[in-house]
């Protein structure tokens, strides 16, 4: 909810100067930013973002021979069993550990997929690169892990 609330405030500041500017031709500030800022501002700030935060979304599938995971609108990641050294479920803490939630990668700890919660499972590749997906239910995410890798 906070980082709906920061998207909001930060794009109603953006609609508001452009609207007070641009609209009825009066200067938003002591200092106002040339026009053409202001309309890249409310392009990205009262378009962009709000469209980034709708359109995130984090897309986990244990496949036959690899585990599929994309945090949307970012490029997809597979990972294929025979590059699974060990993994494991876990509670974990996304704001210590990674910085918060999203798509993260932090030196010691290596990637994150995760949008919400404190739970997941921790694979580490037989490189030593750990990635972590987040997940609300991790113990049917290794089962899954388990009936494939048993099948394949």
């Amino acid at each position: 909810w906070w980082v709906w609330g920061v998207v909001i405030l930060v794009a109603g500041i953006a609609y508001a100067a452009f609207i007070y500017q641009i609209v009825l031709g009066k200067s938003f500030g002591t200092k106002p930013a040339p026009d053409a800022m202001l309309w890249l501002v409310v392009l990205f700030c009262g378009i962009g973002l709000p469209w980034f935060l709708v359109s995130c979304r984090l897309v986990t599938e244990v496949r036959s021979d690899h585990i599929y995971v994309r945090f949307h609108p970012f490029w997809p990641r597979r990972i294929r069993f025979n590059e699974i050294k060990r993994c494991s479920a876990r509670t974990y803490s996304p704001l210590r550990e990674y910085g918060g939630w999203g798509l993260k990668w932090m030196p010691g700890s290596g990637w994150a997929y995760n949008m919400s919660g404190n739970r997941g499972i921790q694979l580490e590749l037989e490189t030593g690169k750990r990635i972590l997906i987040g997940t609300q239910k991790p113990e049917e995410f290794l089962a899954a892990l388990e009936r494939q890798s048993v099948s394949s």
